[in-house]
């Protein structure tokens, strides 16, 4: 499909009930740890800013996934609305996961969206910080086939 007719709803001029909808879908998708999915959800020409790393494009974004899930293992995210307006959407979240040891992190962090017309996000910038937790402290237990279930807590509900 071409990037003239490529389009990904909900469209702006965001609403709170579309930007919580662009949000949800992120999320599930972010979750699949599926690269070249998450990747359709971005301009070609994209540009992000992931912590210290700049990635421009969606072969660069399926790069930088890719080293990412190889790394963050039993990946699980939350993502919940902080502000939108009419093309832009603020984030927070937080994703659980373990390294090749082991060891479990908690991830935090804010985000900051700008999509084009047709819905794809065409400018990412994201500030993360890593917190290691005991696996006991886990917060985020749904099967991982499949997307969070939306009767678990969110963000806010979790105290987190």
């Amino acid at each position: 499909m071409s990037s003239s007719i490529e389009e990904r709803p909900p469209l702006p001029p965001f609403t709170k009930e579309t930007a919580v909808q662009k949000i949800r879908a992120a999320e599930d998708g972010w979750n699949s740890c599926n690269p070249e999915r998450v990747s359709l959800a971005y301009t070609k020409d994209s540009r992000w800013r992931n912590r210290t790393e700049f990635v421009n494009g969606r072969e660069e974004i399926v790069d930088f996934l890719t080293r990412k899930w190889e790394r963050e293992l039993d990946y699980r995210l939350i993502k919940e609305l902080w502000a939108f307006d009419e093309n832009r959407i603020a984030v927070r979240f937080a994703y659980e996961w373990h390294d090749d040891s082991g060891h479990w992190f908690r991830s935090y962090g804010n985000e900051n969206w700008q999509f084009n017309e047709k819905g794809l996000m065409e400018a990412r910038y994201a500030s993360i910080n890593d917190r290691p937790i005991k696996e006991a402290d886990r917060k985020y237990h749904w099967d991982r086939s499949k997307p969070r279930p939306y009767d678990h807590p969110n963000l806010s509900e979790l105290g987190l």
